[in-house]
């Protein structure tokens, strides 16, 4: 599923639909290294830019091989008992949240961040960042795990 999400405050999040995210997944390591901010209905994912960004979420049935040209990239787990993901910016109302049905349960979920141009909807050309593209892919997980960085981006990245 490819998407243009409203990374307003420089993040999106996917979330069950029964859940709602608060912030507390945003520790100081999970800003400064995992760059993914992990709560238990949901996670959230920082962006370079406070601006329109692309992004894809891809349901696998196993851990698909590594994005070669991302910079960075993080794994958590994402549970799903509703079937129903949501994807969204943190300003977006409920008629523009993104929702992707999948089977009910729990998932890994890897973030790859992508070098990339703008996007091709009309964007913020005065907000300052690099364009990446935010590839998510899921696949059934058999037992929770934690946070893990596959793959650490540079310290200073966005903007």
């Amino acid at each position: 599923m490819y998407l243009v999400v409203h990374a307003d405050q420089r993040q999106f999040s996917l979330r069950d639909s029964a859940s709602r995210l608060n912030g507390s997944g945003w520790t100081s390591t999970a800003v400064e290294f995992h760059r993914i901010g992990v709560e238990p209905g949901g996670l959230s994912i920082a962006t370079a830019r406070s601006d329109l960004v692309e992004s894809s979420v891809t349901v696998v049935s196993a851990a698909p091989a590594l994005v070669p040209d991302a910079e960075h990239v993080a794994e958590a787990d994402l549970p799903v008992p509703s079937g129903k993901l949501v994807i969204s910016g943190p300003a977006d109302y409920a008629s523009q949240e993104k929702f992707l049905a999948v089977r009910p349960g729990l998932y890994r979920a890897r973030v790859s961040y992508v070098p990339a141009g703008p996007p091709e909807a009309t964007w913020n050309e005065h907000e300052f960042g690099e364009h990446y593209r935010y590839v998510v892919e899921l696949w059934p997980a058999l037992s929770p795990s934690g946070v893990e960085v596959v793959r650490q981006g540079a310290a200073v990245w966005d903007g």
